[in-house]
């Protein structure tokens, strides 16, 4: 589902910026024992990451901004080289804007990605808002954009890729993914 203004306001995007549980994942927690406690892991979808680096081939910029701290978001993080990674954030509009302050990136230009209320108040401040189909009612309501995918099962992907077609630059970024070495893409690799 998009709403009537959702290409137009896709056009001036420069970053693109996603929650992580019920996003990036399946928003599933799973905690295992070990030596010096719980570790907490995480399923990342390989068709979101794929998405994460036709983004950045084609100039935008990426990150993440989660309520929750986790290793395995930091490794992600790494892996898919994005720019800017805030975990353990309880106010996700103050990191946004944070963001703002060091990317020179302006509201107009920036899209966020959430699924639960905690993401609201930084999709409410962005130029386009977007949310997974598994998302709470409340977000999908104030979302201009959302994805045919649930979190975890591609809804990044869907969210770069309509971005990309909106800006006009689809076909040539994906030409520049596929003619790329793979040391340029490794991170992203399924």
């Amino acid at each position: 589902m998009t709403t009537p203004d959702a290409v137009a306001r896709a056009r001036p995007l420069r970053l693109l910026l996603f929650d992580v549980d019920g996003v990036l994942t399946d928003g599933g927690l799973w905690y295992f024992p070990s030596g010096s406690g719980l570790v907490e892991v995480k399923g990342f979808s390989a068709h979101d990451g794929i998405g994460i680096g036709l983004a950045r081939r084609a100039g935008l910029k990426t990150g993440v901004i989660t309520k929750r701290r986790s290793e395995a978001v930091a490794l992600r993080a790494r892996d898919l080289r994005l720019d800017y990674v805030y975990q353990g954030v309880d106010r996700k509009l103050e990191a946004l804007q944070a963001i703002w302050a060091a990317s020179g990136c302006t509201p107009e230009q920036t899209c966020c990605m959430g699924d639960d209320i905690v993401d609201l108040p930084m999709l409410e401040a962005s130029g386009l808002a977007a949310a997974p189909a598994n998302a709470r009612p409340e977000v999908r309501a104030a979302a201009h954009f959302v994805a045919p995918h649930a979190g975890g099962e591609g809804a990044a992907r869907d969210l770069v890729e309509f971005v990309l077609r909106a800006q006009g630059v689809w076909q040539a970024t994906l030409a520049r993914y596929l003619e790329a070495p793979e040391s340029d893409y490794a991170g992203e690799a399924k």
